[in-house]
């Protein structure tokens, strides 16, 4: 015999973050240098640079405080379009996501080309920033686009 089915139990909840969080000295220099339109990385102890700056190595966890400048220009190392972006997205008009690796930097990192067409993308295309008009401090600051 079977048991009559039963309505699931619900309870209202409301998801919010009360709270800052401190960014620390790597961040803060970061942030602060995108905001004076400077891109920031950070050297590992093998000599390479990490694009963005992180506090700690993802590798090996180490604690990482060699703030380097990096760019402004860098390459497209792949890439993806956005025909139709959704209203969430950086961009109202066709675009493309690309992992651009910035000139004295040994890592790519995710960010928009604003190129104007699909046709104007390619791998190994050579891209430069450009910054909104009152820089804030954030990684939306700015999109790429060719160079």
């Amino acid at each position: 015999m079977t048991k009559p089915a039963t309505a699931a139990l619900t309870a209202p909840h409301h998801l919010s973050y009360t709270y800052k969080r401190s960014l620390g000295k790597v961040l803060s220099a970061f942030f602060t240098a995108l905001r004076d339109r400077r891109f920031l990385g950070i050297r590992r102890a093998n000599g390479s640079v990490l694009f963005p700056a992180k506090e700690y190595d993802p590798d090996t966890s180490e604690s990482l405080s060699e703030l380097v400048e990096v760019g402004p220009t860098g390459i497209v190392t792949t890439w993806v379009w956005v025909a139709q972006p959704r209203r969430q997205q950086p961009l109202a008009h066709p675009f493309a996501y690309a992992l651009v690796k910035l000139d004295g930097a040994d890592t790519p990192f995710l960010h928009v080309v604003d190129a104007g067409s699909e046709s104007k993308m390619a791998t190994g295309m050579r891209v430069r920033p450009r910054f909104c008009d009152v820089p804030k401090g954030a990684i939306d600051d700015f999109v790429f686009e060719p160079a």
